[in-house]
């Protein structure tokens, strides 16, 4: 084998082991838990969203004394999701996947 050849077949051997390394891994199905982890973690995403949302809205209606930055009037400030409502938000999720086309808003 020639140097150029033995080149060529480092280069692709590098590459195919690169791409290897970097291709997703197929998992073809996943079993119930892993469907329920999945949906419990977007419904905890979307009340931490939601949260952060309605916070920044408090922060900007909330007046401040200019000299010493404690609030001045009196605004709600939005409640933290508990545990109750990350799960009501993920049984709305899994309500939706076993039937999405009856599934309520």
């Amino acid at each position: 084998m020639n140097d150029i050849q033995k080149q060529m077949q480092d280069f692709f051997t590098n590459m195919t082991e690169t791409m290897t390394r970097s291709a997703p891994k197929f998992k073809p199905n996943k079993n119930g838990y892993e469907i329920r982890t999945k949906v419990l973690e977007i419904a905890k995403d979307m009340e931490q969203f939601e949260y952060s949302v309605k916070f920044a809205g408090w922060e900007q209606t909330v007046k401040r004394d200019p000299e010493t930055g404690e609030v001045t009037n009196i605004v709600t400030l939005p409640d933290v999701p508990n545990a109750e409502q990350v799960l009501a938000t993920a049984q709305k999720f899994y309500d939706f996947i076993n039937n999405p086309l009856s599934a309520k808003k």
